[in-house]
């Protein structure tokens, strides 16, 4: 039986919320991790969201690549704010699980993830995530994630 549609074709999603944007973006400014890292929202749209990291050299391990934990928050955010976009505007977001491959060093000027919601849910939502070191010869792919993530009440995330 045939869809119409291409079997790995861009997805469109509608929010539940008309203003998930202002929602997403104001959850972003609350979550203290990202702003003492340096990092920021760069895009909000239904199902995808974008966050750079500026490189810096306190947030690097030995070796003087990005961090491992640093390459994975900022990919583990853009992944359930991803999600978090499609729920409904008395829902809050957690991540349930998460896998990471590491597939360059993270070294160059500034790091992108993207966050892509691939299978919605009432529930639980899945989502992919890749970050790129953008570098003198272009953009590097460095890491990717494949992450759960769980819908729970506003009460259920308080205390």
């Amino acid at each position: 039986m045939s869809t119409g549609r291409p079997p790995f074709g861009p997805q469109v999603f509608t929010p539940a919320d008309a203003a998930f944007e202002q929602r997403v973006r104001d959850s972003f400014a609350r979550q203290r991790v990202m702003d003492t890292i340096g990092a920021s929202l760069t895009s909000v749209s239904p199902g995808e969201v974008v966050i750079g990291l500026p490189f810096r050299e306190d947030l690097t391990q030995q070796h003087g690549y990005l961090h491992a934990a640093i390459v994975t928050a900022i990919v583990d955010s853009a992944c359930g704010y991803a999600a978090y976009s499609l729920m409904p505007v008395d829902a809050a977001v957690l991540t349930v699980e998460y896998k990471v491959n590491f597939l360059a060093p993270a070294a160059g000027r500034k790091f992108i993830a993207q966050g892509r919601v691939t299978k919605p849910g009432r529930t639980l939502t899945v989502t992919t995530g890749d970050v790129f070191a953008e570098t003198d010869a272009g953009l590097k792919p460095i890491a990717t994630m494949l992450a759960t993530m769980m819908a729970v009440s506003q009460r259920e995330t308080s205390g």
